[in-house]
């Protein structure tokens, strides 16, 4: 794309002309290089018309490295040198967080008088205006709702990941600024402690990591992310200098050599210096039974025609009232398949599904728009469209046999039996499920058992809570866990039931080498 070097050089000279804040108060404000790269492309890269090409700027970097002063000067560029009655928004999840680019603004301003001369500064409003151009600087962060109708030149989005729902950013996107020739939407963020995917913040970051890996090709979006990879070595020095580009300058290597010991002498200072530091999406939930990383490499890359015809047992777990309703298709290792292998089905009542969302942030109508959560209408899960499902599905696999708690299901296993499906009887007790449970874990850890791509799935994984008893027996709480585990339930009794049919000898230990153990396994 053309580039044009004066455009690039107008913001960096400005930004360069102002005086640092924090810790550099009164020091000149000097770019380091990979800020002076991102000026250059986000504001120097234009189109056919010369405006330019960018509309989004997303910048994901780790705390301490100075992006909250730099876009406050770029604030402060927007508001002195664009166009008559432009609107500039800075926005974040709370209306402290929005305050800080704001009041690093101010700080640069209290230091160059030319500017005091011509930004007033309102601090009742958070808000500063320019007296000659009428172009406004303002903090948001009340509910979206109040803030249909703008039409803004710039917006700042400050740690997007830290967003509790998504309606800030959709009304503050959607249509906003149409009517400007070059709006910009600055989004500064560092990584997010975000275990189940749900935010905002994850949704924009993955997106842009997909147009950062060219699979998605989206020329409105400027994306520079900096972190560590998930499999990178930690305690590397250059793992430190890679994920943060202003170490040595803004951070000292000493106070990341001191995180770095704590991290190594204590599981929450790992997750905080992966997180903080290392700028690594947090997938651990803070208890619980197995790690989310544990299902994200687990995920299958096969397709569901291969297990057509294949034999399969399910687990069903039935929800009392509003819940979700979950079955589970496992299928063992057999002919065309080498490892074991899982799907999902799952159902929730139509009924107040929208009032779930909004209450448990918990996106249940996104996933039913997605298919992989059905929608029954009425306040509860409709058990004709269970059945259904199947029976449907005990033609399309060699289904085994089914697994449920006996409770609150015998009505529908019995509709079941008549169908001609065999059905057994899985209670939710330690010596049902902490077999299964082991197992699943044994299988996982070793690569033997995948899965296919489902969010709900992977969300109920992360929910799972366990009992522990003086034998280290498990089961799994319900009423322990926070949100909703049936999927995971689900998996639990279709193990079970398999293990009700299938050869598998439990008595395998850690050092069987991989080459054996499936020998051992299978006996």
């Amino acid at each position: 794309m053309p580039h044009d070097p004066k455009r690039a050089l107008e913001p960096i000279e400005f930004v360069q002309m102002l005086h640092a804040v924090d810790d550099f108060y009164g020091q000149p404000f000097q770019l380091l290089n990979w800020q002076h790269d991102l000026l250059w492309d986000v504001y120097g890269t234009v189109n056919e018309q010369g405006y330019r090409q960018y509309r989004y700027a997303y910048l994901e970097v780790p705390k301490k490295n100075g992006k909250t002063s730099l876009i406050a000067g770029l604030a402060l560029y927007h508001l002195t040198c664009d166009g008559p009655g432009g609107q500039i928004y800075c926005c974040a999840a709370d209306r402290e967080q929005a305050k800080l680019v704001y009041m690093a603004a101010c700080a640069m301003i209290e230091q160059e008088p030319e500017l005091e001369a011509i930004l007033k500064v309102t601090d009742s409003r958070k808000e500063i205006k320019n007296k000659v151009t009428g172009t406004v600087m303002k903090v948001l962060s009340a509910e979206a709702y109040t803030k249909h109708g703008i039409n803004p030149t710039v917006v700042i989005f400050d740690e997007l990941h830290a967003q509790p729902k998504r309606d800030l950013w959709d009304v503050m996107t959607f249509g906003a600024g149409a009517a400007r020739k070059e709006p910009l939407w600055w989004v500064i963020t560092t990584a997010g402690d975000d275990p189940d995917r749900n935010s905002i913040g994850w949704e924009i970051h993955e997106k842009a990591t997909k147009i950062l890996s060219g699979e998605i090709v989206d020329p409105y979006w400027y994306v520079k992310i900096y972190g560590a990879p998930e499999d990178a070595d930690i305690y590397d020095e250059a793992t430190w200098f890679a994920a943060n580009p202003s170490l040595g300058h803004t951070i000292s290597i000493e106070s990341v050599r001191q995180e770095a010991l704590a991290a190594r002498n204590s599981e929450a200072s790992e997750r905080l210096f992966r997180w903080l530091r290392l700028n690594q999406w947090v997938s651990l939930k803070r208890v619980g039974w197995q790690p989310l990383t544990l299902w994200d490499q687990t995920t299958g890359k096969w397709s569901l025609s291969e297990l057509v015809g294949k034999r399969c047992y399910v687990g069903l777990d039935l929800s009392s009232t509003t819940d979700i309703t979950a079955a589970v298709y496992l299928f063992p290792p057999q002919e065309g398949i080498s490892d074991w292998r899982f799907i999902h089905d799952a159902w929730i009542p139509e009924d107040n599904m929208k009032e779930r969302v909004a209450r448990d942030h918990v996106p249940y109508d996104r996933w039913v728009n997605q298919k992989y959560l059905h929608a029954t209408s009425g306040n509860v899960v409709d058990y004709d469209f269970v059945e259904a499902r199947l029976v449907a599905s005990s033609k399309q696999y060699n289904l085994h046999a089914v697994g449920a708690d006996p409770w609150n299901s015998r009505m529908l296993t019995q509709r079941l039996m008549k169908q001609g499906i065999d059905v057994v009887e899985i209670p939710q007790n330690m010596a049902n499920m902490s077999p299964a449970m082991k197992l699943i874990e044994q299988l996982m850890k070793r690569g033997l058992m995948t899965h296919e791509e489902n969010p709900v799935a992977r969300w109920c994984w992360g929910n799972v809570v366990v009992a522990v008893d003086g034998n280290e027996n498990i089961k799994p709480m319900k009423n322990k866990s926070a949100e909703r585990i049936d999927l995971t339930v689900a998996l639990i009794d279709a193990m079970a039931t398999a293990m009700l049919f299938e050869e598998i000898n439990l008595s395998f230990t850690q050092e069987f080498a991989e080459s054996d153990f499936l020998d051992k396994l299978w006996g």
